[in-house]
Parts: structure tokens; sequence; C-alpha cells
């Protein structure tokens, strides 16, 4: 099987946020081996540029020569290239080579310092652009390239036309520095235009954003796809990637191009723990003994859940069927409630305790927790605020924080409330992970057996 190749002509981020750092994280998150032509070494963090040290012109033609030589590309992407010198000899390489090439024009950092001497941008217009299969400037670097002002979309298809006249295929023009609810960019491709919108995250936490979607349309590129699903893919890849951006640093904190790859891995362990656990469960002589009237469901979240769609459960519950425990369906995500809820909100304050199950109330359950040593709390439901009771999906989130307050905010192994009007009392049993849940109800299991 071919695996797609793509090579980024780049500057080095010490911070890792944007550059050729950025460039090959996506490169892999997007299933392309990426290949690297280092152009300069800065040194930076989220706040600031400090020194820029240009590569040797020969030796930044060297990576490109050897590279294209031994194992060849299937897409190219250029980032910072700071020098007149550096410029030229990129575009000679680049003549040498037919593969689509994705230009970011990368002028200022997010800093402010300045990526592309003033000298060079007229290099940049007459050798590189005019190679371009695509050019990704946003509205700033856009305004330098077709001298004009850009204020809103209007403006940004007028520069996308004096652009395109400077000879590259395709033009983008990125939305993410002018004003609006929205990221509007703007594709200028065979005499038409196509317009790409997705919401506005508000972070400051943006560092690497122009990089990370230069390297992804040049990924798609690879790949095989024409220029506007690749545009398409690499709006969305760049908005997860904001989505996604790393907290760190006093400055502008960078995108996380492998954020969303990361979540999916894990969506993946998760639902391997609750079939392992759903096995063990269907297999017991003893779990039907504890599924109460409303059924139980078995529930393990991701690490860092955004809401109950990053919870897995078992849709339709865990019912009795011949005396036995039986999964109504197969775990996957989305498919608790209540349970979840508890998860969810137990883990603002302990994030490892990820899953949760449900049981039958009654007075042996607690005795074997108490004398397992479990932390053990509760909560009264009738003491619930009106507030709180008449909306739905505010019981539980209540209820487990009166729970931790009456322990003092200790983790808890079983929460469990008596029940109200119409509501039937409930046994929660918390844990690590599913399996870890099925061993602690299969000791308070064993120690009742034993009490008796």
């Amino acid at each position: 099987m071919k695996v797609p190749r793509a090579l980024t002509i780049a500057g080095s981020d010490s911070g890792g946020g944007a550059g050729i750092q950025a460039d090959l994280k996506t490169f892999a998150a997007l299933g392309v081996h990426g290949m690297s032509a280092v152009t300069a070494i800065t040194a930076q963090n989220t706040k600031t540029v400090t020194m820029i040290h240009d590569i040797p012109v020969e030796i930044v033609r060297e990576q490109i020569r050897v590279v294209v030589e031994d194992i060849g590309v299937d897409a190219v992407k250029t980032g910072m290239l700071h020098t007149v010198e550096i410029i030229s000899a990129v575009a000679d390489e680049l003549g040498k080579i037919n593969a689509p090439i994705v230009i970011d024009p990368v002028m200022i950092a997010k800093s402010g310092a300045r990526l592309l001497r003033e000298d060079a941008v007229n290099t940049l217009i007459e050798k590189l652009i005019p190679l371009a299969t695509v050019i990704t400037p946003n509205a700033r670097e856009a305004e330098a390239l077709a001298g004009t002002e850009i204020k809103d979309v209007d403006d940004q298809k007028k520069a996308a036309e004096k652009i395109s006249s400077l000879g590259p295929k395709a033009v983008v023009i990125k939305g993410g520095h002018v004003n609006g609810r929205e990221a509007v960019d703007i594709l200028y491709y065979q005499g038409e235009f196509k317009i790409y919108v997705e919401e506005r995250i508000d972070t400051k936490n943006t560092h690497g954003t122009g990089c990370t979607f230069a390297s992804a349309i040049a990924a798609q590129l690879a790949k095989g796809y024409s220029i506007p699903e690749a545009v398409q893919t690499a709006k969305e890849f760049v908005t997860s990637s904001i989505k996604y951006s790393l907290a760190i640093g006093g400055g502008h904190g960078p995108v996380n191009p492998t954020g969303k790859v990361v979540k999916e891995a894990e969506k993946f362990r998760v639902i391997e723990n609750l079939r392992n656990a759903v096995k063990i469960i269907e297999e017991s002589d003893w779990m039907a003994d504890f599924i109460p009237e409303s059924k139980s469901n078995l529930v393990m979240a991701i690490e860092d859940p955004e809401g109950l769609e990053d919870v897995a459960g078992i849709p339709g519950r865990i019912v009795k069927v011949d005396g036995k425990a039986k999964a109504s369906s197969c775990p996957w995500f989305n498919s608790s409630k209540h349970v979840a809820s508890a998860v969810l909100t137990l883990m603002k304050y302990y994030p490892n305790l990820r899953s949760a199950i449900n049981i039958k109330y009654n007075e042996e359950v607690i005795s074997a927790a108490k004398k397992l040593g479990y932390v053990i709390t509760s909560y009264d439901r009738r003491e619930e605020p009106p507030e709180i009771k008449h909306v739905e999906g505010k019981t539980i989130p209540w209820g487990v924080k009166t729970a931790l307050e009456k322990i003092g905010w200790r983790a808890p192994d079983l929460i469990y409330h008596l029940g109200d009007w119409g509501k039937e009392p409930m046994v929660i049993l918390f844990g690590e992970d599913a399996l870890t849940v099925l061993e602690k109800l299969e000791k308070i299991s064993k120690t009742m057996r034993d009490n008796r």
C-alpha cells in the first residue's frame, strides 16, 4: 500500500506550537508520512521570538534534494522562509518537483516578530507564489500581498482575485483575523469562490493555526483529494485543533493537531473496557441480584470529557432475564443520563473516577461496603431545593455535590439516596474504570454472602 508523503519546508519553533513541529503533527494526525527541510531555527515561547538563526542555503537545498531523490513527495508545504536567498533556493528546488505545493506566506509571528524580512517579500511574489497550487494567507498577509485592506468577506474576495493574478492555481484567504461571529475562509479557484464557515472559538490559544491549516491542505492533496475537498477538511481540522488547544505558557498557547486523534483513541479504549465488563456481568451469578426496578447502567467516561457524549454506557441498560443479568445492547456513547451525569460531576473533583454503576439499594449493600472499608456517603432527595427538583438534569449533580460535602470532599466509593415520592432508592458505585467498578461490586456481593 502506498504511503502518502508530504514535505514541510519551514522554520523550527522551539515552543512546539508552530513551524515544522505543528506541520509534522498535522501530517501524522491525517495519516501522512511527514518529512522536513528546516529553513531556520527560532528561539521562541508562547510570548515572544527572541532569536532567529537562518540555516545555510546549501543545507536547505540538500534537505529537499535528498528527500525527493530517495523517498519522493506527494505534496509540499512551505512556511517560514526568512530571506531572499532561502526563498530563491526553495523555489529552485520546488521547480523540479511534480507535486502539489501549498504556500503559507508566513510574515509575522503571533507575538509580532517578523518571520519574513521586508526585502524578501518581492522575491516571494516573483519566484515562489507562481509555483503554488494553493496559497493560504491570513487577512494581514493578504493585505500585504494584494495591497488592499480587508475588513469583511467582500474584501477577502477582492484580495483573493488580486493574489490569484500572481500565479497560484488557488487562493485561500483565511478569516481568523477578520471580525465576525464565525471564522470565514474564502477559496478562489478556477474563477469561482467557495466559502467555508466554522464556529469562532473564543480562546487566545491559537498559535500555529496557519501552519496547521496549510499542512492539512497539503496532507489531503498528498492523498489525492481535490483542492476544494482538501480545503474543506483543513478548515474542519484546524477548528478541531483550536477546540483542543493547549493552555500552556503565559502567552498564546498552541493549537493541538493531535487532540481529536487522542480523544478518538481514548474512546476506543473506553469501549473495550466496557465490553470486557459486560462479559463479566453476563457470565456472573451475582449481578442480577443488584438490578433495580429502573434497571442498571454501567458507564465510563473518556479523560477530560466535555459532556454526556463523551461518556459510554449500555443503550437500553442492563436488565434481568431468566435470573441472569443481560446487557440490552453493545456499549456506546451518550447512552446514559443519570449515571453518566453522576460521573461527570464527580470527575470535576476526582478526574480519575471515570466509571460508575447504579444498583438496587438495601441495607446489606451499605453494611458490606462499610465492612470493606469503602468511603460511603449519601444525600436526601427530600431536601432537594425546588429550583433543582423541577429542572431536568439538575438532581444528580446536586446530589453528588451534597454527598461530597458531607464527607469533607473526599473521594467516594459509593453514594446512595433513599428515594423520594415516586423515586426508587438507589446506590451508585464508582471506580477508575468499568472493570474496577465491577471488582468492587463483586467484593460487596461476596461479603454479603459471607455475612449471611
